[in-house]
């Protein structure tokens, strides 16, 4: 299992499901992605903050979101295509699976980060992905700085970074979320035996 270090730590890189490392060209020599193709890349935060500043020196426009992305649903996908519209470049932050542990209870995540990371490399939408191991990824914005932090009308209350995002010039998005789709009545509904 990999975990994600704190910001400018190096941690393991994310694997598929035959231990090749996710986000590489040319990492994996059986072709491990004949299910998904992946088109975004893997960052660990020092990286993600070294190719965040690649992106202003070429004028691009970083857009960042977050959140565990479990049981991926039409809902996620709708999220990050109008997240991915507000900019050149969409950051998504993943919560590690100890992460995600922390605030959705014991049995969750139902798949776990390493399978969130590669669904979400496979993407349209998506042009990087990290992952964090803190209840919020503030510190991880605050070194990244994005132009446009993106969350989800349900976190309008409290969106991590937004100080900073605000202080250094950028703007802070609260993204309506598409009705009848959430990851928790997914699994209320798989758990009761029931179907939609």
């Amino acid at each position: 299992m990999m975990t994600q270090a704190s910001v400018g730590q190096v941690p393991d890189p994310p694997t598929c499901r035959f231990g090749h490392e996710l986000g590489r060209s040319g990492t994996c020599p059986t072709d491990c992605y004949t299910v998904f193709k992946t088109l975004g890349r893997f960052y660990n935060h020092a990286e993600l903050i070294e190719q965040r500043q690649r992106w202003q020196r070429e004028g691009k426009t970083v857009v960042f979101t977050n959140g565990c992305y479990d049981l991926l649903h039409p809902g996620h996908i709708q999220t990050l295509e109008a997240a991915r519209s507000l900019g050149d470049v969409l950051v998504l932050a993943l919560n590690s699976d100890a992460g995600t542990r922390r605030m959705k209870g014991p049995s969750r995540p139902i798949v776990a980060e390493n399978e969130r990371v590669e669904l979400a490399l496979a993407l349209n939408a998506v042009d990087a992905v990290t992952l964090f191991d803190e209840e919020t990824p503030r510190a991880l914005i605050a070194a990244v700085l994005p132009d446009v932090l993106v969350k989800g009308a349900d976190w309008s209350h409290f969106v991590a970074g937004r100080e900073e995002v605000e202080a250094a010039g950028g703007k802070v998005v609260t993204l309506p979320l598409e009705p009848d789709y959430s990851t928790t009545n997914v699994v209320k509904l798989i758990a009761s035996g029931h179907s939609s």
